[in-house]
């Protein structure tokens, strides 16, 4: 799940000249397996209210409560599944992390990672929706296109027995490259580490070149796919660090296949535009 204001993955985003943030904003949602569906809806402006502690974008809407992130949703799933999606995530961390971590040496993307290690509990209204396990907490800002500065870039989440360990690696357009680990552990504290080598992963189902990080010698493998498109993979994969086999999250992203604009129509069927909202 991930909210938006400036919905940076909207064909209508892009077309409106990423004038307004404020005027494309979504809740994006995606559930996975046997029924799974994707929602992505861009709104206007109007549908969008902020204080401290809440963020709303038309039906759907994030509070936090002090302890924990309350997720309500209230979307409909995109084609083929146009179906509603409706209940309740949430998000509850072991620790809060100060961690910021700059991904343009100018500052102009930042990745801030709130809550590295958390636990979850998922209460959504269709059958089999319901469970708990652990999840994460981040953020990302930007002032420019991602495709402005990036050609490639990956990320993945692990958990292991001491907390969580993240990497990042991006590849800008300056020809620069950005290789970073860090591990955190239950209370928060992070540490920067040296990442192990960065090992292949099979293609995904439209091509897209995906690179994690691994001990020397290890075969990550994909567990299960999660989000596939022709710019973008999500995908559950085991990997090993330090030892220490782990089932995490990775993610993959092309910006050059993004920066296609043959692929903004193509978006937007998945990505419907909704501009006007009016809260009763």
């Amino acid at each position: 799940m991930i909210a938006f204001i400036g919905s940076v993955f909207s064909p209508w985003y892009a077309w409106s000249g990423r004038r307004a943030p404020e005027n494309n904003v979504c809740i994006n949602v995606a559930t996975y397996g046997p029924g799974g569906r994707f929602t992505m809806t861009d709104r206007g402006q109007s549908a969008l209210r902020q204080s401290p502690d809440h963020f709303t974008v038309g039906p759907s809407s994030l509070h936090w409560t002090g302890e924990e992130l309350v997720i309500a949703i209230n979307e409909i799933g995109s084609p083929p599944l146009v179906l509603r999606v409706r209940g309740t995530i949430r998000v509850r961390p072991t620790a809060l992390t100060s961690v910021e971590l700059p991904l343009t040496e100018d500052g102009a993307h930042i990745w801030r990672p709130f809550a590295p290690t958390c636990s979850i509990r998922v209460d959504l209204e269709a059958q089999g929706w319901q469970w708990d396990g652990h999840g994460y907490f981040d953020a990302n800002f930007g002032t420019r296109a991602l495709e402005q500065d990036f050609s490639y870039w990956t990320w993945g989440r692990f958990p292991t027995g001491r907390g969580s360990t993240c990497f990042y690696d991006a590849k800008r357009l300056d020809g620069s490259e950005l290789g970073v680990g860090v591990q955190f552990d239950d209370c928060g504290h992070a540490k920067a580490i040296t990442p192990p080598p960065k090992a292949r992963l099979k293609r995904s189902l439209w091509a897209l070149r995906r690179e994690i990080r691994a001990d020397s010698g290890a075969q990550p493998e994909q567990v299960q796919s999660m989000l596939d498109a022709p710019f973008y993979s999500r995908a559950t994969v085991k990997t090993r660090i330090n030892g220490e086999d782990t089932v995490g999250v990775h993610e993959a992203l092309d910006l050059k296949r993004f920066r296609s604009p043959l692929l903004k129509p193509m978006l937007a069927v998945r990505v419907p535009r909704r501009n006007r909202w009016r809260f009763d």
